[in-house]
This record gives structure tokens, C-alpha cells and sequence, in this order.
């Protein structure tokens, strides 16, 4: 346990991966989904390596998707009803090290263009993925609707970074001392909606 912990603190995919095992995969995706201390975490490059690990028989492909999938659903229902219940209250808060006022304009900017769609097209999104759920519970969007989308984004999400990973470990050989410069490109391709917002909006100005 104390080295998954480790792992975490260094935000090291394949340590976080290869000690904490399903548990604690699905613990991260979870946090990452629906509580704020998670919005630094590697999501998508975790998922990433996970599926990597598993085209290497270290995790069962089915069972690794089906429990992100459920992980990452739950959160986003848990980050709904922070938003819904004590969120508003949280958002009026001043700049602090773990959450800043630009990430929720970041995020509200992203409903603006999105709609309902924000919440599924979040999830490719570092930061406003933590963030959408709970500005969701609290600009009281129907549970029903936001689950619904809530659903299909974890699905898409989930299945699709971890059928990624999969697919790359399955036809690359010794895919696993690659981990580092694929990972990279993940997040790097993670980043690229909020740097093409962040142009938009300075064009627009």
C-alpha cells in the first residue's frame, strides 16, 4: 500500500498501475471523475498503460474496462452531488494551491459551447473532466439528463484509452519500454481542446 502511495505522490502510471492493481485503478478514475483532490491526476495516460499492461497479460482486458467504465460513472454522479448540494458554495472561494477560479470560468466557457455534450466531451479533458460534474449538480442540470450523459462519456472514455493502450501493447512488441514517450503523447493530445480554446478566446478578444 505504502508503495502505491509512493506511486501516486510521483503521478507514475505503470507504478501506480503495477501496485495498486484493479483497486487501486478504480479508486483513482473515481477521484479523478468526482472529487476535486483528483484534478491533478493522470487519467488518461493512466488508462492508457492499463491497457498496455493488459495486451501484456499483467491485467484481464474485459474486467479492467468494465471497472473503469463503472469508476469513472460513479464519480461523475459523486461530483454531481457535490455540485448540487455544496458546490456553489465551494466555487466562490479565492485562488487556492489545489483549485483556481480559472478552472471553473475554463470549464463554464466549455458548457457555453457545448451544452449537455460538455459532459461527455469533458472527459477527454484534463481539468474540466473534475470539474464538469460538479458545475453540472450545481447549475441544476437534471440528474436524469446528466446521467445519461454522464453514462456514455465514462463508456466512450473508459473502453476507448483502455482499448487503446490494448491494441498499441498488442502490435508493438516490448510495448511496455515504451511506456514513457506514448504516455507523453497521450497527454500532449489531452491538452490540445484547452489549447485551442485558450486561442479561440484570445482571438475573440
Amino acid at each position: 500500500m505504502l508503495n502505491f502511495f509512493i506511486a501516486c505522490i510521483h503521478l507514475d502510471p505503470m507504478a501506480i498501475i503495477k501496485t495498486g492493481g484493479y483497486l487501486g485503478l478504480a479508486l483513482l478514475v473515481f477521484a479523478e471523475s468526482g472529487l476535486l483532490i483528483g484534478i491533478f491526476l493522470p487519467g488518461d495516460s493512466l488508462l492508457f498503460v492499463a491497457g498496455l499492461l493488459a495486451a501484456g497479460g499483467f491485467l484481464a482486458f474485459g474486467p479492467l474496462t468494465l471497472i473503469v467504465i463503472v469508476a469513472a460513472i460513479l464519480g461523475d454522479s459523486v461530483g454531481y452531488w457535490f455540485g448540487a448540494n455544496i458546490g456553489d458554495n465551494l466555487f466562490k472561494r479565492k485562488d487556492s494551491r489545489f483549485f483556481k477560479q480559472a478552472y471553473v470560468t475554463r470549464t463554464q466557457d466549455f458548457f457555453a459551447v457545448y451544452g449537455g455534450r460538455a459532459i461527455v466531451l469533458a472527459r477527454f479533458v484534463p481539468v474540466v473532466r473534475t470539474i464538469a460534474p460538479v458545475l453540472a449538480g450545481v447549475g441544476s442540470m437534471r440528474y436524469r439528463h446528466f446521467l445519461s450523459y454522464n453514462a456514455l462519456g465514462g463508456f466512450l472514455w473508459g473502453a476507448g484509452l483502455v482499448s487503446l493502450g490494448f491494441f498499441l501493447g498488442s502490435v508493438i512488441p516490448n510495448s511496455d519500454k515504451y511506456v514513457l514517450p506514448l504516455s507523453l503523447v497521450i497527454i500532449v493530445l489531452s491538452f490540445l481542446p484547452i489549447l485551442i480554446n485558450l486561442l479561440r478566446s484570445r482571438r475573440a478578444n
